[in-house]
């Protein structure tokens, strides 16, 4: 069974994204376009740019885009221990101040493994 949590975060983001990107402002599409772009498969692969995604966001102290790239990361298959190392630089470079958003990183990882592991096999 799906986390309902997980499942109205990522429904949130695209019903607002569509909002966003079909307002008629195109610089919104511009922005949107650059950044979808940095984090496709190139020299660095899509993981470890989710992975550094995720470090920023976190330094950032963002917690929508600390989702967003926690679910990318699981989805690119990070392991526990890759998300770990990164959280682990993240609260390096940031300091005291990233645990609030490590705790509910931990919280959103857990809701995703959960979901994961509840998943029914294709």
């Amino acid at each position: 069974m799906k986390s309902s949590k997980i499942v109205k975060t990522r429904k949130y983001r695209l019903d607002m994204n569509d909002k966003i990107l079909n307002s008629g402002f195109n610089d919104f599409k511009k922005f949107f376009a650059l950044d979808n772009k940095a984090y496709l498969q190139g020299a660095i692969p899509v993981k470890y740019k989710e992975l550094m995604g995720l470090v920023g966001s976190m330094v950032l102290r963002c917690n929508d885009c600390i989702f967003y790239h926690l679910d990318r990361c699981v989805s690119e298959g990070a392991t526990k221990e890759e998300l770990y190392e990164a959280m682990n630089i993240a609260l390096i470079i940031g300091g005291s101040i990233v645990i609030p958003h490590l705790r509910y990183a931990f919280e959103v990882l857990e809701e995703l493994q959960t979901m994961a592991e509840n998943a029914p096999e294709d």
